[in-house]
This record gives C-alpha cells, sequence and structure tokens, in this order.
C-alpha cells in the first residue's frame, strides 16, 4: 500500500495520471477439485447427479459443493460454543434465516443440525433448469 501511495504521489507531482480502473473483477475460483480425482464411488456418484439434474459439467456440481461445504462449516463452528453464547445465538439465527430465504430449508427446521444434514440434492433441487422440467 505505502509503494503505491508513494508511486502516486510522485505521479502526482510531476503531473502524470495514474491509470483509472474501469470495473472490478473477482479473480477467485468458485468450485474446488477433489481430493482423490479417480475414485470410483465419487466418479458414479458425480455422473449420476450430473445426469438427473442436468448440469453441463463436474465442476457445476463442484460449485454447489463448496458452498454447502461452507455453510456445514459455519454450522460446525457454531455448535461447538455455548448454548447461551450471544455469537452462537446470532450467527445461528443469520445462518437458519439465510437457508430458509434460499428455500433449503422449512420454518419448522430452525435448529443448526438441520443444516449439517443438507446434502447437494438440496441444491439443485432449487434451480431453475430443474424447477421448470
Amino acid at each position: 500500500h505505502l509503494r503505491g501511495l508513494l508511486v502516486a504521489g510522485f505521479a502526482a507531482l510531476r503531473g502524470l495520471k495514474m491509470p483509472k480502473i474501469g470495473f472490478y473483477r473477482n479473480y477467485g475460483k468458485t468450485y474446488k477439485k477433489p481430493r482423490r480425482p479417480f475414485e470410483k464411488e465419487r466418479l458414479d456418484a458425480e455422473l449420476k447427479l450430473v445426469g438427473e439434474y442436468g448440469l453441463r459439467n463436474k465442476r457445476e456440481l463442484w460449485r454447489v459443493q463448496v458452498v454447502l461445504s461452507k455453510i456445514r462449516n459455519a454450522a460446525r463452528t457454531l455448535l461447538t460454543l455455548e448454548e447461551k453464547d450471544p455469537k452462537r445465538i446470532f450467527e445461528g439465527q443469520a445462518l437458519m434465516r439465510r437457508l430458509y430465504k434460499y428455500g433449503l430449508l422449512n420454518e419448522t427446521q430452525d435448529k443448526l443440525d438441520y443444516a449439517l444434514a443438507l446434502q447437494p440434492n438440496d441444491f439443485l433441487e432449487r434451480r431453475l433448469q430443474t424447477l421448470v422440467f
């Protein structure tokens, strides 16, 4: 940061203009490859899901699995806290409200254990392609 500020400062002193960025873009990956690339059971399960839900490629399935793993990881860390912990109460309610808003859980499923029980099928059922056909 400091070096960039110094360069910008010197450029301003010399009358040069710094280039402007027209738009920002997130260059992070949205999926994660499996640890074991040739595990027979996983390959068969993935192929079944890809065929059942009409996914374009397995990368779309891996993207869903990353989102699911982040949700489950958040629920798991919240479950390690005590029941009355304000952080667990606040963030747990926010997580459950988000899952309800996405249509993954019912209003009756208000415990964090339900977030741990989510499967990729629950996400894939919510896709527009699945709902239309």
